[in-house]
């Protein structure tokens, strides 16, 4: 694909519009290690939910969304319009204890509610997803792209993504990727919709001028939301998205620290509990801009695009946009992975600062943690640069993904649930919850990512056949099934210790308290729920 002088000029007025704004904010206040990490607990609840969602939407989604859209259709929009659910959850349920607790990351909320080794364990792994998935391979995409757009070496792309984030990441913290988060989130759904509008408009030259034409010209099941049984498109069932998605979403949504950080940085409860909901209103959007496209992609270009799915992006593009507008396209990509990138970095410097550093020296001076925090930001970006040069050994990123996924979301999502819904969860429950998933989760990956060792044994072929998802549930059934076991066994925690940070009663979370107007996040996340809802009851 070749751009125009006019898109490259875009292209590069974007970047320095974002390493501008960047530097500036990092400038425009003396940094402290509050301001660095949570960005002075000062962020407004519109802020949190588009750093929510843009820390979210990296390239791989618009990459990959598309693609899955081309190839299966909007089932995998399901992935979109669950995330809402669980935002819900992180904003009604989870939010009010990180803000009421003054808690800093997620490790500490842990520590808190069960033990210091609970703390380390999910430090460690909260660092290992960071560097493995929301860089690593998020600036394997962004390479792919700028070498797709550009014909730039993936390593010279890499390395021109990297200094960048890092510039205005390391100067600024999480003040400055929040407020670029808001900037380039505005950008995804600007590109995104534009997009998604070319392709509508190009379907009456194919002869599609309503909608019984379109179903007719895709592939069966296409435009279905929920589907069932053998004719499920890539194996996802609607019990499988039902049971599975709730498991990665809790983890990810609620338990993750690249993605729960804004959250911590709120200036008041009430903008702690709404950001997420406000986000989870966005995340209607993708199924529309970007799994739909995919398959508008299926019936304009399935001539062009032919199997190799992941070029149904890059066809609509160049197929559909005329100058100026690819540069805005390309500038959306650059967007996405940058802003999921310069989160996950702040917050493995918060991991590194905050859960290592000042644990082992608890008198460490703010200045001391704040070059600790920017030090071992670049050091995580170092490794997961290296990291990211292995990204084209999957045969898709999403499967790289969701390898980790199934290994990282079960025991995280069991004791951040129970420890929050029940009072008797124990800290040898938790601790053993941790290392039992982690370890079964190690052996599900390696069996998934390993494809041609053990052939012909069954247990190892049963595991494959099994959807990820599903993988997700069993490891889940087993992680809760090992904490509602030793902590009936073991000494109940002191009810005066985790006062604060459990529910008194499971659904006091939406009963107590008044509704204070339209605006309260309880109302808001009814007519979110309303809103999904009519939308399944439409699409499904």
């Amino acid at each position: 694909m070749v751009l125009s002088i006019l898109d490259i000029v875009i292209v590069v007025l974007f970047l320095a519009v974002i390493l501008g704004t960047g530097v500036y904010v990092a400038t425009r206040k003396k940094m402290t290690s509050g301001n660095y990490f949570l960005a002075g607990r000062s962020l407004p609840w519109p802020l949190i939910g588009a750093s929510l969602f843009a820390a979210n939407i990296s390239t791989i989604h618009l990459v990959g969304l598309a693609a899955s859209g081309y190839t299966d259709g909007l089932v995998w929009g399901n992935f979109e319009w669950g995330a809402p659910f669980i935002l819900i959850i992180l904003g009604l349920v989870f939010a009010p204890f990180y803000f009421k607790n003054k808690i800093s990351t997620l490790p500490e909320f842990l520590e808190r509610r069960y033990s210091g080794a609970s703390r380390t364990f999910l430090a460690v792994m909260g660092l290992f997803t960071a560097l493995m998935v929301h860089i690593g391979l998020s600036l394997y995409a962004g390479a792919v792209v700028l070498e797709q757009f550009f014909g730039i070496n993936i390593f010279l792309s890499l390395l021109v993504i990297s200094v960048i984030v890092v510039i205005y990441t390391v100067l600024g913290g999480l003040k400055s990727v929040v407020m670029l988060d808001a900037i380039q989130s505005s950008i995804l759904v600007v590109g995104s919709v534009i997009m998604t509008v070319f392709a509508l408009l190009e379907l009456p030259k194919h002869g599609i001028h309503k909608y019984a034409d379109l179903v007719h010209a895709v592939r069966p099941g296409q435009l279905d939301m929920l589907q069932s049984g053998a004719q499920a498109s890539g194996g996802l069932t609607w019990y499988a998205v039902l049971l599975g998605y709730p498991i990665l979403g809790i983890w990810y949504w609620c338990g993750d620290q690249t993605i729960v950080q804004r959250v911590l940085g709120a200036k008041s409860k009430r903008d702690a509990m709404t950001g997420p909901v406000f986000a989870g209103f966005l995340k209607i959007l993708p199924v529309f801009i970007m799994v739909f496209p995919g398959v508008l992609g299926y019936v304009l270009f399935k001539d062009i695009i032919g199997e190799n799915s992941n070029d149904t992006l890059p066809v609509l593009i160049n197929q559909l946009l005329p100058a100026g507008l690819r540069g805005l396209v390309a500038a959306a990509l650059l967007a996405a992975v940058m802003s999921t990138v310069s989160s996950a970095l702040n917050s493995s410097g918060t991991l590194v600062a905050i859960d290592i550093f000042k644990r082992i020296k608890p008198n460490l001076s703010g200045r001391s943690q704040l070059l600790i925090g920017r030090v071992s930001t670049l050091f995580v970006m170092v490794l997961a640069m290296l990291w990211s040069t292995q990204g084209g050994k999957f045969t898709s990123i999403f499967e790289a993904i969701n390898t980790v996924l199934s290994m990282v979301s079960p025991p995280i999502a069991t004791v951040f649930i129970l420890g929050v819904f029940w009072k008797r969860g124990t800290r040898q429950a938790a601790f053993s919850t941790l290392v039992l998933g982690f370890v079964l989760g190690v052996v599900v990956f390696c069996i998934n990512f390993f494809k041609t060792s053990g052939d012909g044994i069954y247990l190892i072929q049963l595991i494959r056949d099994i959807h990820f998802l599903m993988q997700a549930v069993f490891l889940f059934i087993i992680c809760t099934a090992n904490f509602v076991v030793v902590s009936l066994l073991t000494p109940p925690p002191s009810p005066k210790a985790i006062s604060k940070l459990t529910l008194e009663k499971p659904m006091s979370f939406i009963t107590k308290g008044k509704l204070t107007g339209y605006t309260d996040p309880r109302v808001l996340a009814g007519l979110l729920v309303v809103v999904l809802a009519i939308l399944y009851l439409i699409f499904g």
